[in-house]
This record gives C-alpha cells, sequence and structure tokens, in this order.
C-alpha cells in the first residue's frame, strides 16, 4: 500500500554550498531538518521509506530512517538502486555508509546489474511509483534529477514535500 511508504530523492553533496563537508554547520542542520521530516511522517504513519542510494541527500536520509528504526522497529528502509557498485567512484567514507545502509536496509532492489544510460531515471521513476509520499531535498534548479523526479512525481499525482537545503523551509 503506497499511502503509508515515503520515497527520497535530492541533491548530491556537490550542489550544496557547503559541497562534501559533512561537519559544516549548514549540512549538520539540513540533516537534523530531514531527521525532523521523518519522524513528523512516521507519527503520521508513514512505516516505509524509499531510497535510490545515491551519495548525499539518499544517503543522509537512509542513515536518519536507520536511527529511527533501532527505537521503532516498525520502520523499513527499502533501496531501489539504479547498478550494482553505483559508489565505486565515491569518497572512503561515502563508500563505507552506502554499504553499512546496503547491509541494513530491509530490501534492495537493483533496476540493473550494469550501469546504462537512463538507469538513474528509471531508478528515480521506481520510486515514485512504490510510495505515494515524496520527500525531495530541493534547492529549486529546474535541471537535474532532482527536479525531473519532482516533475514525475506531480505528473503522478504523489503528495509531496519539498526541503529546502539552504533556508530548510518546508514547501507541500
Amino acid at each position: 500500500m503506497i499511502e503509508n511508504c515515503c520515497a527520497f530523492t535530492g541533491h548530491r553533496p556537490h550542489k550544496f554550498p557547503w559541497k562534501y563537508d559533512e561537519a559544516d554547520s549548514r549540512c549538520i542542520a539540513l540533516k537534523a531538518a530531514l531527521t525532523g521530516q521523518i519522524i513528523e511522517l512516521t507519527k503520521a504513519g508513514i512505516t516505509d521509506y524509499y531510497s535510490g542510494g545515491a551519495d548525499g541527500t539518499d544517503c543522509w536520509a537512509a542513515t536518519a530512517v536507520l536511527q529511527l528504526r533501532a527505537k521503532n522497529p516498525m520502520l523499513k528502509l527499502h533501496l531501489i538502486l539504479p547498478h550494482e557498485g553505483q559508489e565505486s567512484l565515491w569518497s572512503n567514507s561515502a563508500q563505507e555508509r552506502y554499504h553499512f545502509i546496503l547491509k541494513q536496509a530491509d530490501s534492495v532492489q537493483y533496476i540493473s546489474r550494469d550501469y546504462y544510460n537512463g538507469c538513474m531515471l528509471d531508478r528515480n521513476h521506481r520510486l515514485v511509483a512504490a510510495a505515494g509520499l515524496l520527500l525531495a531535498v530541493y534547492n529549486g534548479e529546474p535541471r537535474g534529477g532532482t527536479a525531473a523526479t519532482l516533475r514525475y512525481a506531480r505528473a503522478r499525482s504523489r503528495k509531496i514535500i519539498v526541503l529546502n537545503p539552504e533556508s530548510l523551509k518546508i514547501s507541500y
């Protein structure tokens, strides 16, 4: 039942003003705001969360779900990944986080064994199909994967919550 499911979308680290510096106070505040949104959604009855596993927003949201699941075993984390080895060019710390998430997830599904042009888009479409709600960390850029996923979700009449990564304001 997709009504109690939420998928995540959002930018990779290079799109944020702080880039890959997760010790930056703005990054810490964004992660806290993201966790706060997941807590509110859980209170509203959302139990299943879907992440595409990309570096940045996807992995931060997945980590938050895993931390919350430690206190609430009703929560489930499902990964829908574009291809095997998507993390191979990431930093060591990002790869470690990714592998931790992979091991802890309740389910893992790959769009493809190997990379192909369009596998990320196909992953994003599968995420939207799996959930009645999309939680997006989105800076308003009209181009890119996050913008395309938001357009796709709107066209499929999904509920959408947008968390602005700089102002931390929420819009619906």
